[in-house]
């Protein structure tokens, strides 16, 4: 069972996951994969309910830079604790395509990478394994306070330390 998290409190989770060939509930939050999206760029314009974006290990936004806008919630992928590439794309969906709306890692995420994914613009979680859902509500898991590079949500937040202006600490 998946538990989603987010600002360290589950949440009931309102998006509905429809199949590719299934219809759009007009009314509801609606996630949908990048395929999908493309295939229906038309029909899904006009709705009035938000919409979601899931985008698997592997996928870019090619294609779709231009209506990251239209998305309420984006989500990516772990498949494996190993594959990093959503790190990447949430960084640059955070600092150069400005995404503001909420970014969900889901998958195999692990205590282990919950720092990391914060820093990289994660604001929500999918988690199934019962041990970093554990940590993460009972406050276990911390974030790092010393880092060599900015992070994309907590850029304005950090200060260079001494004469090493690319080593940062949190205030």
């Amino acid at each position: 069972m998946t538990t989603l998290v987010k600002d360290g409190q589950v949440v009931d989770d309102p998006w509905i996951v429809p199949g590719d060939d299934e219809r759009l509930p007009a009314d509801r939050a609606a996630l949908i994969s990048k395929t999908r999206f493309l295939a229906e760029l038309e029909g899904v314009s006009g709705r009035n309910a938000p919409l979601g974006l899931k985008l698997e290990a592997g996928e870019g936004l090619d294609g779709i830079e231009a209506d990251l806008h239209r998305f309420a919630l984006i989500v990516l992928s772990f498949p494996k604790y190993t594959d990093g590439r959503a790190y990447s794309l949430a960084r640059l969906l955070r600092e150069r395509h400005g995404f503001a709306g909420e970014l969900r890692a889901s998958g195999e995420v692990l205590r282990d990478q919950i720092p990391l994914m914060r820093r990289c613009g994660f604001d929500a979680f999918a988690i199934s394994h019962a041990g970093t859902l554990k940590a993460l509500l009972e406050g276990r898991i911390k974030d790092v306070d010393i880092h060599y590079q900015p992070a994309a949500i907590e850029a304005a937040e950090q200060t260079p330390l001494g004469a090493r202006p690319w080593l940062r600490v949190a205030k």
